[in-house]
């Protein structure tokens, strides 16, 4: 294991070097969100007809299914979703609002040489612009490899922290929780809200697949600190695959940090779009029901 580690750093180290100045590549993602929770949930809305079941499922897979592209540097990166018009109305309302959490923003930007990264972000019709220091992860090497495209890749594990605001890791509330908060919610006879068994956990576990035939520490959303270019993450809810790469690309891509936005921390960008979901799910219930209002408990496993 401690051999294998060795012989992969020494690549990384020989191909690191052999790279030019001016360097830089672009790699595509496809992001994919497991959707079979929230589906489950909805089976037990008895208001919800096949008709608007079938509207909100598009809608939602179109939110957790995603074209991001990561172009790179030798120690910087941008990762943002690819372009794409939106046809009338697919965008508005609540579903805007959604999709505003199920992704990482509009422009993600790392610097893996000063250790920081800015994302801007919309909420609620605010433009917020997080800066803070790139998450570390204590990554586990593995012996295992696999073949992505024409790149060999190893696989690494590491246990990560999971953001207050990113809501694709939501997941089933156990039974007993479920029941104990359906007698403390005002829900409406007949009605139900199924964002209520629902909950937040504090960690997850990453498993990674890196190549260090491109000597790059660099990966797409906040994923970084491997000997080699990430080209394949899975945190059990979402899996982030690599289906292209560009090597020293001719259009260079100017790779800098998003400058909008009131500039926060990722801390203080959590608590405020928790305290504005609290907000929403107590007016919603003063209003005699949920409507369909996210409620999600933080501190789950």
């Amino acid at each position: 294991m401690k051999k294998s580690a060795l012989v992969i750093l020494a690549v990384f180290a020989f191909s690191i070097s052999a790279f030019a100045q001016e360097f830089q590549g672009m790699a595509v993602y496809e992001s994919k969100t497991s959707t079979s929770d929230f589906k489950s949930r909805m089976d037990g809305n008895k208001e919800m007809t096949p008709e608007m079941r079938k509207m909100i499922e598009e809608r939602v897979k179109k939110m957790m299914e995603k074209t991001f592209i990561l172009n790179f540097d030798k120690s910087a990166s941008i990762y943002k979703e690819e372009e794409k018009l939106d046809a009338p109305g697919q965008s508005q309302g609540g579903f805007r609002m959604m999709s505003s959490m199920m992704g990482v923003g509009g422009t993600y930007y790392k610097n893996v040489k000063e250790k920081s990264y800015t994302v801007d972000k919309e909420f609620m019709g605010k433009e917020f612009l997080v800066v803070d220091t790139l998450p570390k992860l204590n990554w586990k090497l593995e012996n295992e490899t696999k073949k992505i495209g024409d790149y060999t890749c190893f696989k690494a594990t590491a246990v990560k922290k999971v953001s207050a605001s990113d809501f694709r890791q939501a997941r089933p509330k156990k039974e007993e929780e479920a029941k104990k908060d359906e007698k403390t919610t005002e829900t409406p006879k007949g009605r139900t809200n199924f964002m209520t068994d629902f909950e937040m956990p504090k960690e997850v576990t990453i498993t990674a697949w890196y190549t260090p035939e491109i000597p790059i520490n660099q990966g797409p959303e906040s994923y970084w600190g491997l000997p080699g270019l990430i080209l394949e993450v899975n945190d059990g809810k979402t899996i982030i695959m690599c289906s292209k790469v560009v090597m020293n690309t001719k259009d260079k891509v100017e790779i800098k940090a998003p400058k909008n936005g009131k500039v926060v921390k990722q801390k203080e960008f959590d608590e405020t779009v928790l305290k504005k979901m609290e907000e929403m799910r107590e007016q919603f219930q003063s209003q005699g029901g949920n409507r369909g209002g996210m409620q999600i408990r933080m501190g789950g496993h």
